[in-house]
């Protein structure tokens, strides 16, 4: 990896990073002639740093600080080495890392060996989800009380008013978009086509499918990084909160997936529009899943004014074939790019966990060999069927009494999860709107 930087040398200092449960990135700053200590030995900080609060602040009574002393970690490099900062002014280059213990067993309270930890399971029955993501941003002037549309940088004005796939709203902000490809190139995340959305200043990007659900959750985590920064370098926000308008279409992070068998064939193909069995048991593994993994799919207290009726964001607990309204899709096309599309979470989730969830729940039904229900036709939002948890309380609730939930994450992770999100729903509740706004606007 120190190829890299003797390719590189403009650069003079690297971050060094991990995730956390929320997705924050977490870690050092060095000067670059350090970099090969930390490539070599790894760095230390404390395993609790991976388990803060949205503040950043420590979780009371967590066992990772004061009851067993706050000790280290060990953190080594990623698969992906370094990739540039091109929202930094300085020349800069973030090295992303993953926690384990001295003994080099994976940390269980690091999201990524989770999400690890599942692409195991798939692969030792033979077989290999292959992902893409799809994440929706608004951009956003923040310089006053109120939110508002960034003015257009060519002409000037704001559009007010929702121009969905509209060319002229993304050539609007041209230079932005046009840099962000550039970005997303040199750190190689696979930025497919981007539209606008049903929302005024909202956008969507899709990151093309691979085979590597670890990469997906990487680029979608480095994505993240990449617009909250290059936005600021423009003069404005970029918001992946679920909803950072009242009125306004929320923000989702949709995920699509097949899974291939040693030989590279699809197993949801059947040759028809129905899809195989082993569709329809991960379908339903989904369905199972949703009502434990909704504080991982809405993991903040602004996520839940997204999950109401009418706004563009599921809220039973269905599938379907080619219907947006239902929370687990099965698109059209050919039989052999069969699929599912799973639609429940926020863009305010962590990339790691939120596959974990998804790519977990579907194993488990694949499995248990489950059947699900009968797939619905018309509008979800109009039938009598199950919700999922419509509050911060009950998702939490859920996750705490799930029993499949244990069969995807660690029990240390999930019990880090729960104290982590008490500890932030006391602490929002005495917030007004415009600091809850404040809190995520940049955070998520």
């Amino acid at each position: 990896m120190t190829d890299y930087l003797t390719a590189h040398p403009e650069i003079h200092t690297i971050r060094i990073a991990a995730c956390d449960l929320n997705g924050q990135p977490r870690g050092k700053r060095l000067p670059a002639r350090f970099a090969g200590k930390a490539e070599q030995g790894g760095t230390r900080f404390p395993m609790s740093v991976l388990n803060l609060d949205i503040w950043g602040d420590d979780i009371e009574n967590s066992p990772l600080v004061f009851a067993s002393g706050d000790p280290d970690g060990t953190l080594h490099p990623t698969e992906r080495g370094y990739v540039p900062m091109p929202w930094l002014d300085a020349p800069s280059a973030l090295l992303p890392v993953w926690m384990s213990h001295d003994d080099g067993t994976p940390f269980a309270g690091d999201p990524r060996h989770a999400l690890a930890a599942v692409q195991d399971r798939y692969k030792a029955r033979g077989l290999t989800p292959v992902v893409a993501t799809e994440l929706e941003f608004y951009l956003i002037d923040d310089s006053g009380d109120e939110l508002r549309v960034p003015a257009s940088p060519r002409s000037g004005k704001r559009r007010l008013g929702a121009d969905t796939l509209s060319l002229r709203t993304l050539d609007a902000f041209d230079g932005f978009f046009t840099e962000l490809y550039d970005a997303c190139e040199a750190m190689d995340i696979p930025a497919d086509a981007a539209i606008s959305e049903s929302g005024w200043g909202q956008f969507e990007i899709n990151l093309m499918h691979q085979d590597d659900a670890l990469k997906a959750a990487d680029d979608a985590w480095l994505f993240k990084m990449l617009v909250h920064g290059l936005a600021r370098k423009h003069g404005f926000a970029a918001s992946f909160m679920a909803k950072p308008y009242p009125d306004y279409a929320g923000n989702g992070m949709h995920t699509h997936f097949s899974v291939l068998d040693n030989d590279g064939n699809n197993i949801f193909d059947d040759g028809t529009a129905r899809g195989s069995d082993d569709l329809l048991a991960a379908v339903a593994g989904c369905l199972r899943a949703i009502p434990a993994s909704g504080l991982i799919f809405a993991p903040h207290g602004n996520s839940y004014d997204r999950m109401v009726p009418g706004a563009h964001a599921p809220t039973s607990i269905c599938w379907a074939y080619e219907n947006r309204t239902a929370a687990v899709r099965v698109p059209g096309g050919s039989p052999k790019a069969r699929r599912i599309e799973h639609r429940v979470a926020g863009g305010d989730i962590n990339p790691y966990l939120m596959l974990a969830a998804v790519l977990g729940a579907a194993l488990t039904g694949i499995e248990d060999a489950l059947t699900p229900p009968d797939p619905i036709t018309g509008n979800a939002y109009d039938l009598d069927l199950p919700q999922m948890p419509d509050s911060w309380q009950a998702a939490i609730a859920e996750l705490e009494t799930s029993t499949v939930m244990h069969r995807i994450l660690p029990q240390q992770l999930i019990e880090n999860l729960i104290l982590t999100k008490r500890q932030e729903a006391t602490k929002y509740a005495q917030l007004e709107r415009a600091d809850q706004i404040a809190l995520y606007l940049d955070t998520v």
